[in-house]
């Protein structure tokens, strides 16, 4: 009789940690999830991870030393060939190695991946993206985060991730970037952008429900009070996500014509909480630039998991690396 197999996915985010055990068949036995504490460092920060870890081992009745592989979806510059998260400015980590720490605690493969990338290859297991030859994953957030699935695979580079989507010039010296340079699709259309945008209208009277629920501040102007100002009328704010959407959707067609995916893929806070709005301007801004022998060949969709999607992707991408080696 062979034995049981299971895995653990874990998610790294900006402000919490998730780890899910799941069985074979992915069905999720058992979790635990935390907050991050910003700056705490890579060692405390690790022996947290390996922590949770046993805490949702326990939840699941499994024990630790029953785990096949642990993958982790991961933020920031990695060195995904040495397992190591080279730095996360949010958590204060620096050369961390995820890898190490986690297969000498717990006896079994680890696998780090970009979070997004995580998130896209979930969707390509089990979400919205299920079996596609080629998806193209964009999540419109803080930032605009990208990733790619082809033929099954991570798409990577030698030694980190790549499809930084969000770092792509849409714009000859348009807004600086927080990657230091001007006009990426991420200063353009990225939350932030949106935000500062919206706040400049509710200052000027121009969205008075956005101004009653968030004032001006960037902090309070996130995607769920947007989404709220837009139903309850504030057309100018409409039109700003708009915009930005339909920004992305071009941007994308960039994409598009390069790789020829039959899904792009749409997540991330504003697309949950817009969903219909940006699957319409996406698919515009796309359709208006993408060449026309590219057209008709690929649909545009929301993705389903939601949080879920980073946690099983990277437990899924474990599995794969493991059972493929």
């Amino acid at each position: 009789m062979s034995q049981k197999k299971y895995w653990v996915g874990f998610d790294l985010g900006g402000t919490k940690m998730l780890a899910k055990v799941f069985d074979a068949d992915f069905k999720t036995l058992g979790k635990k999830r935390c907050k991050t504490r910003g700056h705490e460092g890579a060692e405390i920060g690790l022996q947290r991870m390996v922590e949770t870890i046993r805490e949702a081992c326990d939840d699941a009745g499994v024990s630790p030393k029953r785990l096949s592989g642990i993958g982790v979806g991961c933020p920031g510059p990695l060195d995904l060939n040495r397992g190591v998260v080279l730095e996360t400015p949010n958590l204060g980590w620096k050369n961390a190695k995820v890898k190490k720490v986690l297969e000498n605690a717990f006896r079994c493969p680890a696998q780090i991946a970009n979070d997004v990338d995580a998130g896209v290859y979930g969707e390509f297991r089990f979400g919205a993206a299920r079996d596609a030859h080629c998806v193209v994953g964009v999540f419109p957030g803080t930032g605009v985060g990208g990733g790619c699935v082809y033929e099954g695979k991570i798409l990577r580079g030698k030694k980190g991730s790549c499809m930084e989507i969000g770092h792509m010039p849409v714009a000859a010296d348009g807004p600086l970037c927080g990657c230091g340079n001007r006009g990426c699709l991420e200063a353009v259309a990225g939350r932030l952008a949106i935000s500062a945008a919206a706040a400049k209208a509710a200052y000027r009277g121009k969205a008075p429900n956005l101004m009653a629920e968030a004032g001006t501040d960037l902090a309070n102007i996130r995607s769920g009070p947007l989404a709220r100002a837009i139903k309850a009328g504030d057309k100018v704010v409409e039109d700003i996500v708009r915009d930005a959407a339909n920004t992305v959707g071009w941007a994308m067609a960039g994409v598009v014509n390069l790789m020829a995916p039959d899904v792009v893929l749409l997540g991330g806070g504003l697309v949950e909480e817009m969903p219909d709005l940006y699957l319409q301007e996406v698919r515009r801004g796309l359709k208006g630039r993408v060449m026309p022998s590219f057209r008709g060949s690929y649909k545009v969709v929301a993705a389903e998991l939601g949080d879920d999607a980073g946690v099983v992707g990277a437990a899924a991408w474990v599995q794969n690396m493991v059972e493929s080696a």
